[in-house]
């Protein structure tokens, strides 16, 4: 047996940190990642089904990717959370990534399965657990975490059941309190989670991770781990 064959497995907790210069450093890095990913799934099995995040940072990813070259016919994009808005309220996730991206590259509609959160909470959560289930095991989901520790619609203080895949959340602590979010049964059934964090606001979010204190995000683990990429400011607190 060589060196290499008793390297151990990644672990199935491990979080491993990237830390970048900057958010644009960051957005350079998983564009890079994620259309890496892509072509892999592609190449092995002609589908890459990837789970979207909301946010700032995730929109800046989104404009990258409308750039680059792929095939599209092959991608299946999923919503890691949606709030319960009307279709094309422009604080949807779906009507931003549309915006950014989905809607400026030749992605089939059919392709893109946007959770119908305008239903209410229940009924939205209730239709798209068919759509998770036969999408499983997802190739890569990507995340942000808000200044809570939250990600998706996963809010600190907020238990649901471990084992359901999409949850009805009701009094968010940010507007609108009515979502609709995968749960951790999901987000866990992936071969790559990545986890953005940029800004010195989520700094004390960042150390309450690294600490083991019991947040959202810090429970999320995918199949072998998550790769967080955090920009100096999240990692120091520092503003440049």
């Amino acid at each position: 047996m060589t060196q290499a064959d008793n390297r151990p497995l990644p672990g199935r907790h491990e979080t491993r940190w990237h830390i970048m210069s900057d958010q644009r450093a960051l957005v350079t890095a998983v564009c890079t990642r994620i259309l890496g990913s892509a072509a892999s799934a592609i190449r092995e099995q002609g589908v890459f089904r990837m789970v979207l995040a909301g946010g700032t940072t995730p929109a800046a990813v989104y404009m990258r990717l409308a750039e680059a070259a792929t095939d599209w016919s092959c991608w299946q994009i999923f919503f890691g959370d949606e709030r319960c808005l009307p279709a094309d309220h422009p604080e949807r996730n779906s009507v931003m990534a549309g915006g950014h991206w989905l809607q400026r590259v030749a992605l089939p509609t059919a392709n893109i399965h946007v959770i119908d959160a305008e239903r209410g909470a229940e009924a939205a959560a209730l239709a798209y657990v068919p759509v998770v289930e036969q999408a499983l095991p997802f190739d890569l989901v990507l995340l942000g975490m808000g200044e809570d520790g939250h990600t998706a619609s996963l809010f600190p203080g907020q238990r649901h059941a471990a084992g359901e895949l999409v949850h009805a959340v009701h009094d968010a602590p940010k507007p609108p309190p009515d979502r609709v979010s995968l749960g951790r049964a999901a987000l866990d059934n992936a071969a790559e989670v990545l986890v953005m964090v940029s800004g010195a606001g989520k700094h004390a979010a960042v150390e309450l991770w690294k600490r083991g204190e019991d947040l959202p995000v810090a429970h999320i683990h995918g199949q072998t781990g998550v790769d967080v990429y955090i920009d100096k400011a999240a990692e120091t607190g520092e503003v440049a």
